[in-house]
């Protein structure tokens, strides 16, 4: 699997609001059109959020998610990972509904509480398409995203002994490394670790190529040869590093999730348009894109035939 790079796409994700971009899936329809579209461009995963067909606000109900996901495994072999974050004010039950209803292959996991500030996102928006959309950003500068080490305990218990799914580690911080080794000498969880670094987003670590380069030398330190590496970056840093961590022999996630835009003040017109870009950058750098076959087997995921959709 040398120089293989996976590419993940989350599609829709609990942050952005439909007033932001026209070209964010909302109904399951498009989540599931635009799945298969971003598996059609390369990309191996996708990471799944479900949104209120009418309003476009984030949802945890299990019934939304089954209405796109055997469409999408029915449509293509990616890798379907359903996040455990949920959207901003889910409780842990909430956000366990739909995975443990599914039993995905993977699901996200976040390594630690944190503020998660994104009241500024609507700063440039002055026609609101729904009611809940302002408020929803507003109230994040005084929000805290939950994630204790008994929550995490919890879900790698029910998701990970109880239905073999195995999980991206999304790492916002060093500090967030630290929690992940903690749970792994816990034993906890088992390598190989998916180890999600992000950047850019108001609460964790800043968008800075030196910031890169240390989380990753902190997860070699940490992690030795028992984990694979991943990049995203949130807003306008989406690309430059995830060009960074191809080079740096990592695996890189792109997706209107993390990102509204395709180029300096240019909106995506889909999912899919950023994986072709992130695509054919890594290509251009030599770099094969995985197979969903392939990131599999990097993974040492269950396979499509063992969820529950």
């Amino acid at each position: 699997m040398a120089g293989k790079v996976i590419i993940s796409c989350a599609v829709t994700g609990a942050i952005h609001t439909p007033s932001m971009s026209d070209a964010l899936p909302i109904t399951p329809e498009q989540i599931a059109r635009s799945s298969i579209e971003a598996a059609e461009a390369g990309a191996a995963i996708i990471h799944l959020h479900a949104r209120n067909p009418e309003t476009g606000e984030p949802t945890p109900d299990p019934a939304v998610f089954m209405r796109f996901l055997p469409v999408i495994k029915q449509s293509t072999d990616a890798v379907v990972n359903i996040t455990t974050g949920g959207g901003l004010g889910m409780s842990v039950d909430e956000r366990l509904a739909a995975p443990l209803a599914a039993s995905p292959e993977m699901c996200s996991l976040n390594m630690g509480s944190m503020n998660f500030n994104i009241a500024r996102a609507g700063d440039k928006i002055t026609n609101w398409k729904h009611a809940w959309e302002q408020p929803y950003l507003a109230r994040t500068d005084d929000h805290i995203f939950r994630n204790t080490f008994r929550d995490i305990a919890r879900i790698t218990e029910v998701m990970g002994k109880g239905h073999g799914t195995r999980f991206e580690f999304e790492c916002y911080d060093v500090g967030h490394l630290y929690n992940l080794a903690y749970c792994l000498d816990q034993k906890l969880v088992e390598p190989p670790l998916f180890v999600q670094t992000i950047f850019g987003i108001l609460g964790g670590i800043g968008a800075d190529p030196r910031n890169l380069m240390f989380m990753r030398e902190t997860a070699d330190r940490l992690f030795g040869d028992g984990y694979v590496w991943s990049v995203l970056a949130a807003g306008r840093h989406q690309m430059a590093f995830t060009t960074m961590a191809g080079i740096l022999g990592g695996n890189v996630r792109v997706g209107l999730e993390d990102s509204l835009y395709i180029g300096k003040g240019r909106l995506a017109s889909s999912n899919a348009e950023q994986v072709g870009k992130i695509r054919r950058i890594l290509e251009e750098l030599s770099l094969e894109i995985a197979t969903p076959a392939e990131a599999r087997a990097m993974l040492h995921l269950k396979g499509g035939d063992r969820v529950g959709f």
